[in-house]
């Protein structure tokens, strides 16, 4: 069945070659790559959220081995472009795509191969260099005859589409099963070099940018259904405040929320405030937690009109 992968790797030589470099995992939206980003890094890094299409940046998570460093590139999910933002997303998808070193190809155990992955297999099959990893998530879901019927199509997909999988891989980031395995197969198809990054680094996003995904997420909290992706959120300013005894350092953020229409003001802001200011506790505390110093969040709602279709605006949201 050419690439069937579940066994235990055996110990290289400790003269093994040093090798860096980038992976992508894509999928359909929530197919899990996020969640198995944050195991394989080990910290909560790209956003998890139970509605597609939340992790909008190219958040990096970095896996430090002492024989590798596996640097992670989570695209935003490739879908069939409604509005400009989509456009954009797929653009930035597919450049993605032919800069990194290896794909992994993220499918559900517990949902059968449907359109939308047969339509992320055909653009994958017409990236020809990079080598493309099937990998089998939320394994802990089904009983092991689900689970061989999928490894059997995902090995079908391919021969269908003409390419050859490098690997096909089962694991479970919610069991932890077969994560380090993963890790493992990716690690040989980067290529030799030293580490790209300092051994402490998580991600590379820019701060501002994970505390904007932090906003972001507790927004969208209980609304989601409401306002799924009308939501931005800027951070304009982070500084330290003045006057504060070295040992008491005070971090002022101060973050816009941005809507398209002046209707959903009143959802995020909740009756007499409340949920704005729910939004602000929560997010606050993961901010902490992010930076490790107590922080001042100062938030607002701003209506940014129809923002998805206007080329200015993207740009000034950061797209």
């Amino acid at each position: 069945m050419g690439a069937m992968s579940v066994r235990t790797p055996s110990s290289k030589p400790s003269e093994a070659p040093h090798r860096a470099g980038f992976a992508c995992f894509v999928g359909r939206p929530n197919a899990g790559k996020s969640t198995l980003t944050n195991a394989l890094v080990g910290q909560k890094v790209a956003i998890t959220a139970n509605q597609p299409q939340t992790t909008r940046h190219t958040v990096r998570g970095i896996v430090h081995r002492p024989d590798a460093q596996l640097i992670l590139v989570d695209t935003p999910g490739l879908h069939k472009p409604r509005t400009l933002l989509g456009q954009r997303l797929n653009d930035i998808v597919r450049t993605t795509w032919a800069e990194v070193d290896v794909i992994g190809f993220c499918l559900p155990a517990n949902e059968k191969l449907g359109p939308g992955d047969r339509f992320i297999a055909k653009e994958l099959a017409s990236i020809k260099k990079t080598p493309k990893i099937a990998i089998v998530t939320k394994t802990d879901l089904v009983d092991s005859k689900t689970l061989a019927e999928q490894l059997i199509a995902i090995d079908q997909l391919g021969k269908e589409l003409g390419f050859e999988w490098a690997e096909i891989v089962p694991v479970s980031a919610v069991a932890d099963q077969q994560v380090d395995l993963l890790a493992d197969l990716l690690v040989p198809l980067l290529p030799e070099g030293p580490a790209l990054y300092p051994e402490g680094d998580l991600t590379d996003e820019p701060e501002q940018v994970m505390i904007a995904e932090l906003i972001r997420e507790a927004a969208l909290e209980g609304v989601r259904d409401e306002l799924p992706h009308s939501i931005a959120v800027v951070v304009e300013e982070m500084l330290p405040r003045e006057d504060r005894p070295a040992d008491k350092p005070l971090l002022d953020i101060h973050a816009f929320v941005y809507i398209e229409r002046p209707s959903q003001k009143g959802i995020i802001i909740g009756p007499k405030g409340a949920r704005l200011k729910q939004v602000g506790i929560k997010s606050r505390k993961q901010i902490e937690a992010l930076l490790g110093t107590p922080v001042f969040l100062d938030l607002h709602v701003k209506v940014a009109k129809d923002w998805q279709r206007d080329p200015r605006q993207l740009r000034k949201l950061g797209f």
